[in-house]
């Protein structure tokens, strides 16, 4: 069974098997979430990230993850909130599946997620809680091999949504 947490705290300072980035369609490092594991993790992140080329929205991708603690750190690029008639909550849950079934492909069991697409891509805050806690939920009763699953949330109010959401369900 695997095990669900929310923790406040820095993404770039987890010791997990694997990370994920919020990216951009050109995995290009950028501000926020990205820009903080780029500059942590150093060149050999964007290195990768410059031969695979890019990511679709909706999509993951993976990469070594250079000076930080974590394994690996898996790419994948959130929906920008357009008012929720452009599959947003569609294309989100599919950045939680497609990051967790790349942590499986490659025997990751520990993955650490931000919060995506809540920064400069708008997606309301509660409603991206809800996508990201029940996607993992029922990802992992489908599947085995992951033993734990961290939101880490950098900011208060996230870390008070995720935390009601997962004790209230």
């Amino acid at each position: 069974m695997t095990t669900i947490e929310v923790i406040k705290g820095d993404i770039t300072k987890i010791k997990a098997d694997a990370i994920v980035n919020a990216a951009n369609e050109q995995l290009a490092g950028g501000g926020g979430v990205d820009g903080a594991i780029h500059r942590a993790g150093g060149p050999a992140i964007m290195a990768e990230c410059r031969q695979i080329g890019g990511c679709p929205t909706g999509q993951a991708v993976i990469t070594t993850a250079g000076n930080l603690p974590a394994k690996k750190v898996i790419h994948t690029v959130g929906p920008i909130w357009k008012g929720g008639h452009h599959r947003e909550e569609e294309l989100l849950a599919n950045c939680y599946k497609q990051s967790l079934k790349l942590a499986l492909v490659h025997g990751l069991c520990t993955v650490a997620f931000p919060n995506i697409s809540t920064g400069v891509y708008d997606y309301p805050k509660k409603e991206a809680a809800n996508v990201a806690i029940q996607t993992v939920r029922d990802f992992t009763k489908e599947n085995e091999g992951l033993e734990k699953v961290i939101f880490v949330c950098f900011d208060d109010e996230n870390y008070q949504l995720y935390s009601e959401h997962l004790s209230s369900n």
